[in-house]
C-alpha cells in the first residue's frame, strides 16, 4: 500500500508539474533527454602547463566513463545469489564476497550484454546492507531497497575478452552518499582530468537497476557515479606514463601516514580478499610482497629521515614532483580533508619498480564525496574552505607534503597550481565555469533521481548534513558562503 500511494501520487505531480523530485529553487528546470546531454560541456582550456597525451584513453575510458552522457546498467540476480549476498552482509559487514549476476550496460546507442559477472558490495563506513534488516532475506515484489555501493567485475568468472566493456573490467558503481547536490565527487575527478591529473580514476554518472529474479519488476536505484576500478587494469592502461606497470600498487587507508616513526606498528598486508581493512594494502605483484614491503617501508624512512639537499635531491629522483604537487593543488581547492595530509586516509600509491632504492613514487587520488564544503572538525582542521592551503595538516605526523613544500622550488610549483586553478581565464576551479559545469550535470540528471529506495530523491544545494559547516554552497553565486569563493579567497599569490 505504501509504493501503490506513492506511485499514485507521483504520477499526480507528474501530470500537473514534471517529471522527477522536488526541486532544490536554487538550481535551473531544464529538461534533458534520456541519455545524452543536451550540450556538451565546457571544452577543456588550452592549458598554461605541460598536458599528458591521454590519447590511449580514446575509445575505451573515455568512452564508458563519459560526463555528457547517463550510462544505464541493468543488473539480473537470482533470488538464492541475492539471498547469499544478504547472509554474506549479515555474517561480516565487510565482505568481499562476490554473487553470480548477469549485466547489461547502454549508452550512446550501444548495448552490451554480460552472462555470469560479479557483483559484490563495497565502502568502509559506508557499507550498507542493499535490502531489509539483518537476518532478512529477500521480500519478493515488496522489498525494502538501501543505497549502497557495489563493486560490478564483468571478468569475475567468465576470464574473456568478451566479458570485458570496451578494456574495462570492473566498474565501481558508488551512490551519492552524503551529497545531497549529486555532484562532488564526479566534480573532484572531473577537475583532476582538466589539470592533466593522469592519475585520477575516470568517472560519470550512470543509472541503476537491479532485478532479482521472480520480481514483477526490477528495482530502480537511482542515480549512481560510475568509477574506474583502482587496480592492475588501471596501472597498465598508463603503463606508458608509469613507466611500467607490473609492479607494487598499494592502498592506503586510516593511519597511512607513510612516517617510519609508526609504519612497523601499522597493518601491512597483500589484499586476501577477506574484506579485512589494512593500513597498508597491496594490490598487485602480491606474490612478492616482502619485497613490496620492504620497499615500502625504506621509502618510508628516507621520506621521514633524510633532510635539507639530501631530502630535496632525493624526493626529486624517486617523484614527479610537479605531478605530485598539481595532485595535491587539486586536492586541497576541493577542500578534501579526509585525505592524507590531515587524516592519513584516502589513497593509493605505485611504485614503478620492485627494486628497493631504485623506483619512482607515483600518489593516486581516491575517494572525493567528502568535499566542495563538506567539512570536518579533523586533523588540525575545522574549516575546509579557509584553512591555509600551505597548511593543510600535521606535517610532523604525515610528512610527505609538508616536507616538500619546505623548499622554495617545490613550494613555488605548488602555488602556481593552486592560482592556475582559480584563474578565470583557465575555466578549472572558477566559480562560473564550475557551476555551469554542474548546472549542466544536474540538467542531465534531475528527473532521474527519484528511485525506489526511496532515499536521496531530490538534488539540493547543501553539504552532507553531519559536516560543521552547513552553510557552504556550491551553486548560489551570491552567497557570501560559496565555497569556491570562499576557498579561491584562501589561496596564496604567487
Amino acid at each position: 500500500m505504501k509504493r501503490l500511494f506513492r506511485t499514485l501520487l507521483v504520477t499526480l505531480i507528474v501530470a500537473l508539474t514534471f517529471t522527477g523530485c522536488e526541486k532544490d529553487p536554487n538550481l535551473t528546470t531544464d529538461t534533458p533527454n534520456t541519455e545524452q546531454g543536451e550540450g556538451e560541456d565546457d571544452p577543456l582550456p588550452t592549458p598554461p602547463y605541460d598536458k599528458p597525451d591521454t590519447s590511449w584513453a580514446e575509445g575505451e575510458l573515455a568512452w564508458v566513463f563519459d560526463m555528457n552522457v547517463i550510462s544505464q546498467i541493468h543488473i539480473n540476480v537470482t533470488e538464492e545469489e541475492w539471498n547469499a549476498l544478504l547472509k554474506e552482509y549479515d555474517r561480516d559487514s565487510n565482505t568481499a564476497a562476490y554473487i553470480h549476476c548477469d549485466a547489461t550496460f547502454t549508452s550512446k546507442g550501444e548495448t552490451h550484454n554480460f552472462e555470469d559477472a560479479g557483483l559484490r558490495l563495497r565502502g568502509n563506513t559506508s557499507r550498507r546492507r542493499p535490502e531489509g534488516n539483518g537476518g532478512e532475506m529477500h521480500k519478493r515484489d515488496n522489498a525494502d531497497w538501501h543505497h549502497c555501493h557495489f563493486m560490478l567485475n564483468l571478468r569475475k568468472y567468465q576470464k574473456d575478452d568478451a566479458h570485458e566493456l570496451r578494456n574495462v573490467r570492473k566498474i565501481h558503481l558508488k551512490w551519492h552518499k552524503d551529497d545531497p547536490a549529486y555532484c562532488r565527487e564526479l566534480y573532484c575527478y572531473d577537475l583532476f582530468r582538466r589539470f592533466g591529473i593522469w592519475t585520477a580514476a575516470y568517472s560519470s554518472y550512470c543509472r541503476l537497476w537491479i532485478h532479482v529474479e521472480g520480481d514483477k519488476e526490477p528495482a530502480y536505484y537511482g542515480v549512481y557515479e560510475m568509477i574506474e576500478a583502482i587496480d592492475d587494469k588501471y596501472v597498465k592502461r598508463r603503463k606508458d606514463l608509469f613507466g611500467d606497470h607490473n609492479h607494487n600498487l598499494w592502498k592506503c587507508r586510516w593511519g597511512a601516514t607513510l612516517n617510519y616513526n609508526d609504519i612497523h606498528g601499522a597493518s601491512i598486508h597483500y589484499d586476501d580478499d577477506s574484506g579485512a581493512n589494512y593500513t597498508y594494502e597491496l594490490e598487485s605483484n602480491i606474490e612478492n610482497f616482502e619485497a613490496a614491503k620492504a620497499q615500502l617501508i625504506e621509502f618510508s624512512k628516507n621520506l621521514t629521515q633524510l633532510q635539507g639537499e639530501e631530502f630535496h635531491d632525493w624526493i626529486a629522483k624517486v617523484c614527479d614532483v610537479p605531478l605530485l604537487l598539481r595532485t595535491y593543488a587539486v586536492n586541497v581547492v576541493v577542500g578534501m580533508w579526509d585525505d592524507y595530509w590531515n587524516n592519513s586516509n584516502n589513497y593509493y600509491i605505485y611504485f614503478n619498480s620492485s627494486d628497493k632504492n631504485d623506483y619512482k613514487f607515483f600518489f593516486i587520488p581516491f575517494d572525493y564525496d567528502n568535499t566542495l564544503g563538506t567539512s570536518n572538525h579533523c586533523g588540525v582542521q575545522s574549516d575546509s574552505g579557509r584553512h591555509d592551503p600551505l597548511n593543510w595538516g600535521d606535517t610532523n605526523k604525515n610528512p610527505l607534503i609538508g616536507k616538500i613544500l619546505k623548499y622554495d622550488d617545490y613550494r613555488k610549483i605548488y602555488v602556481e597550481a593552486l592560482n592556475m586553478l582559480c584563474d578565470p581565464a583557465n575555466k578549472l576551479f572558477y566559480y562560473q565555469s564550475s557551476i555551469s559545469r554542474i548546472e549542466q550535470w544536474h540538467n542531465m540528471i534531475r528527473n532521474y533521481v527519484d528511485n525506489d529506495t526511496e532515499e536521496d530523491c531530490e538534488i539540493k544545494d547543501r553539504p552532507a548534513g553531519w559536516g560543521n559547516i552547513y552553510d557552504y554552497r556550491i551553486l548560489n553565486a551570491s552567497s557570501s558562503m560559496n565555497f569556491f569563493k570562499v576557498k579561491a579567497a584562501s589561496i596564496p599569490e604567487k
